[in-house]
């Protein structure tokens, strides 16, 4: 058998929605779906993710039983930089000492660079450059 992630359901309140809608612009996927309540977007792979309200009022806590953070891949390290930069811009501040490189998650000849940030939701999400370490 062979699979494929198809799509995923985040539950978020409905007045963030601009916020997904703006963040995912940004990092260029395309939206599929857009109503009051309910965004979806597609990514290059055939990957989609929606954004839905929640039936229950619930904070989120991410390093509890539950999805720890969503990892949305780039093709360019310099592109973690320009996340981050829509990041300030926005406001939001990067998470656990990112940007950086993380070594222990990389092979020899590559690195894994990210950065972390929290979401209105908040919701923790990973913008992540794995390849070749660019200069």
């Amino acid at each position: 058998m062979k699979s494929n992630l198809e799509h995923l359901q985040v539950n978020v309140d409905a007045k963030n929605l601009g916020f997904y809608k703006d963040l995912f612009g940004f990092l260029g996927w395309k939206t599929l779906y857009e109503d009051a309540e309910v965004i979806g977007f597609g990514c290059e792979s055939g990957s989609s993710l929606w954004f839905c309200p929640g039936l229950k009022d619930l904070a989120n806590d991410y390093d509890g039983r539950g999805m720890n953070h969503l990892g949305i891949s780039v093709e360019k390290q310099s592109e973690v930089d320009q996340a981050v930069e829509y990041l300030q811009q926005h406001n939001i501040k990067p998470l656990f000492d990112t940007p950086r490189h993380r070594p222990e998650f990389s092979k020899p000849g590559s690195t894994y660079y990210q950065v972390m940030f929290e979401t209105p939701d908040k919701l923790l999400f990973e913008v992540v450059y794995t390849g070749p370490k660019e200069s």
